[in-house]
């Protein structure tokens, strides 16, 4: 308890050093199949990002994107958002959650508001808003995550982006609605709060991720974003500044590693490391004679590993990325952009950095591909940098968006209460 005290005072002492300024602050933290991580950044007065402080390590608790043992969770949740919060040298209560296996369902509504000639307002805005995103529009299994506005027209004129200080007698409003699996978000919620946090809000994880990734010119112009992680292959359509589809496939990088173990006969641990120092979807010229070691499973004795080409490896791998751009392909046949050949695509996500996947990309959707990853942040190490952390950083990049953050030093007792819960829980 001294221990724990003593670092609470340290942090204070760096807050009082640091002055309030023209900043706020924002927490956010994806939770996702392969690892969990926490951001805490600063959001400067002309809206750029300072990250002051990071927590991650391997995921536990989680499978294909949905909670399968919240204590597990909620462990991995508190180690993070400390680790994060000691970097940053602040508390935070309040923190933005990305939901990545949450099945988002997409919907465009058509609402209507009569303004009776007078100007439209932010109010008016507000109340369609309100409307496209009752409750009671969807089952009871789904629960609403995002309410965006691809466009509105005036008494018939058309192509408006934004309406407010305009007169007419109708505004209409196409909105874009996201649901998810009430049952996926709700075990979330509930891991994030049994660690006495509150949920600022739940993000779908792919539209944080194609705010990360994508240049601004790919969101006017249109992109299909897909953010390849571990569980869950999440995909986002981004056209005239507006995400207008959203959709994921319960396939990724973990799918890929249970292959390689099944058919090489080794454990997952070593699948993994040999996807991620050989994996290849398309054979090198020489990948033939190239011999890899594959460590045998059950094996006690690791000096005797089986020798196999490297294309062996390749082989493996193919067959399960190309059925997941297959489905990606089928699915945006669905919603109508499948004759889309102009729109890009742009990868990111960890799964997203096997040699070769562009290319095979390229090939199955019959589109300009990409590799994308977030942009250059002050206060980001490195390695914090890669597409792995596209989603955790696109939360950040909407928190600034939407003016969502507090003040540094606002809350003061955050962690102690933490702490005192967390007793008062366990004995």
């Amino acid at each position: 308890m001294f221990e724990v005290l003593g670092k609470r005072n340290l942090l204070r002492q760096r807050r009082s050093g640091n002055g309030p300024g023209n900043r706020s602050l924002v927490a956010a933290l994806d939770v996702g199949t392969a690892k969990i991580c926490c951001f805490i950044s600063q959001i400067k007065e002309d809206g750029s990002l300072d990250v002051a402080g990071v927590g991650h390590q391997i995921s536990r608790g989680t499978r294909t994107g949905a909670i399968v043992d919240m204590s597990a969770v909620e462990s991995s949740i508190r180690e993070v958002v400390q680790a994060a919060e000691e970097m940053a040298g602040e508390t935070v209560e309040t923190i933005l959650v990305a939901a990545g296996g949450c099945q988002p369902h997409s919907r465009i509504l058509r609402v209507e508001l009569e303004l009776g000639g007078h100007e439209v307002t932010s109010g008016d805005l507000e109340s369609i808003s309100t409307q496209s995103t009752g409750q009671h529009l969807l089952d009871p299994d789904r629960q609403v995550l995002h309410g965006v506005t691809v466009g509105y027209e005036i008494d018939g004129q058309r192509g408006i982006s934004d309406p407010r200080g305009m007169r007419g007698e109708k505004l209409c409003a196409k909105v874009h609605v996201v649901s998810g699996a009430r049952s996926n978000i709700q075990n979330l919620i509930n891991c994030v709060s049994n660690c006495h946090l509150d949920v600022r809000k739940v993000i779908f994880g792919g539209y944080a991720s194609g705010l990360a990734s994508l240049v601004q010119d790919e969101i006017d112009l249109g992109t299909v974003c897909i953010d390849m992680g571990a569980g869950v292959t999440s995909i986002s359509i981004f056209q005239d500044n507006a995400m207008v589809h959203s959709d994921s496939i319960p396939i990724g990088g973990w799918h890929v590693t249970s292959d390689i173990a099944r058919g090489l006969t080794t454990s997952m641990r070593d699948a993994e490391r040999l996807k991620t120092l050989f994996g290849s979807v398309l054979p090198g010229e020489s990948d033939s004679q190239d011999m890899i070691d594959v460590p045998p499973l059950g094996e006690r004795d690791a000096s005797s590993p089986n020798h196999m080409p490297r294309e062996a490896l390749a082989e493996v791998v193919r067959p399960r990325l190309e059925e997941t751009f297959e489905l990606i392909r089928d699915r945006l046949a669905k919603v109508g952009f499948g004759d889309s050949r102009s729109m890009r695509v742009v990868l990111t996500g960890g799964a997203s950095q096997l040699n070769g996947l562009r290319e095979l990309a390229s090939s199955t959707l019959g589109r300009e591909v990409r590799l994308g990853g977030p942009p250059l942040i002050h206060g980001l190490a490195p390695s914090m940098r890669g597409p792995a952390f596209s989603t955790c950083i696109g939360l950040l990049i909407f928190a600034a968006r939407e003016g969502l953050g507090r003040s540094p030093g606002e809350t003061q007792n955050g962690r102690l209460n933490r702490i005192g819960y967390w007793i008062r829980d366990n004995f």
